[in-house]
């Protein structure tokens, strides 16, 4: 995996930069049928037409990739038949098909490529693509698709380059190390897949030019500074302002400095230690 560059031969292609889908097995390949969903737009729209999330419309059309969070099937061995581009997500997706010739998609850990065999169940051995309950994990490995209860799937560490380290383990509990910095305390029955997430890579891509987001689906974001009085708090003024207040929603919250965690939130006790404010994953 890598990015690749091409020559300036226009001012989109100049600061552009895209994958070179070298782990893709077979880039003819269309995607599994049976595994492919309807994935609707709404145009940032609630059900009754009313925009609630701006700057959100148009874009590629894009089919949804059933992905297999849960790893549930235990005892059966499983085929690894290719490796697949994903336009939901920023990882790649492996598709696997078991003994009984049922097939999943699974998201693709670095080291994972078409023709090797793994596994799901407390028995299975500790190796990149297996998954395992957090008690039969030895200390130290990354994993990613964490689970943060008992059967619900994976919902921690699932975007391309990252991965949680399974860093202590006492009585019925586990200490997890995520990508963020942040320690919190997980069920030693909850699951996780041996690896780290693939496409390290994608970190490092620019578009370049703004059509590439609106092939996203995303619109441009207009300052609040250049509205009108009546569209912005912070909008009107003679000439360029400042704002005159600190940064702020159109309905007039702060942007800046605000905390979105709720206080009385029943997990924050499994939180040992929260990631420093501000900091980016290292990955």
């Amino acid at each position: 995996m890598g990015v690749r560059y091409y020559n300036p031969t226009t001012a989109g292609r100049r600061g552009a930069s895209v994958s070179d889908f070298a782990e893709i097995t077979d880039k003819s390949k269309k995607p599994e049928k049976s595994l492919l969903r309807p994935k609707p737009k709404s145009g940032g729209r609630n059900n009754q037409g009313v925009i609630t999330r701006r700057f959100r419309g148009g874009g590629n059309k894009v089919r949804y990739r059933v992905i297999d969070f849960r790893r549930r099937r235990d005892g059966l061995e499983a085929k690894v038949i290719a490796i697949e581009y994903d336009p939901n997500r920023s990882a790649r997706i492996a598709l696997i098909q078991y003994a009984d010739n049922q097939k999943a998609y699974i998201l693709a850990p670095e080291g994972l490529k078409a023709g090797d065999v793994i596994s799901s169940g407390p028995d299975s051995e500790p190796k990149v693509g297996n998954c395992l309950p957090l008690r039969k994990i030895p200390l130290g490995m990354a994993i990613h698709n964490v689970e943060l209860q008992p059967g619900r799937g994976g919902q921690l560490s699932r975007s391309a380059g990252v991965g949680a380290v399974l860093t202590a383990r006492e009585a019925d509990w586990a200490q997890v190390t995520l990508p963020s910095g942040e320690m919190r305390r997980l069920s030693c029955e909850c699951r996780a897949t041996i690896g780290m997430i693939g496409n390290s890579d994608h970190m490092n891509i620019s578009l370049g030019k703004a059509g590439r987001k609106r092939w996203k689906g995303r619109k441009p974001h207009n300052r609040g500074t250049s509205m009108n009085p009546i569209d912005h708090p912070m909008g009107g003024g003679e000439g360029r302002t400042g704002g005159g207040r600190h940064p702020c929603s159109p309905t007039g919250v702060l942007a800046k400095g605000g905390k979105t965690r709720k206080k009385r939130k029943p997990s924050n006790k499994a939180i040992v230690r929260r990631r420093r404010p501000g900091a980016r994953s290292k990955n």
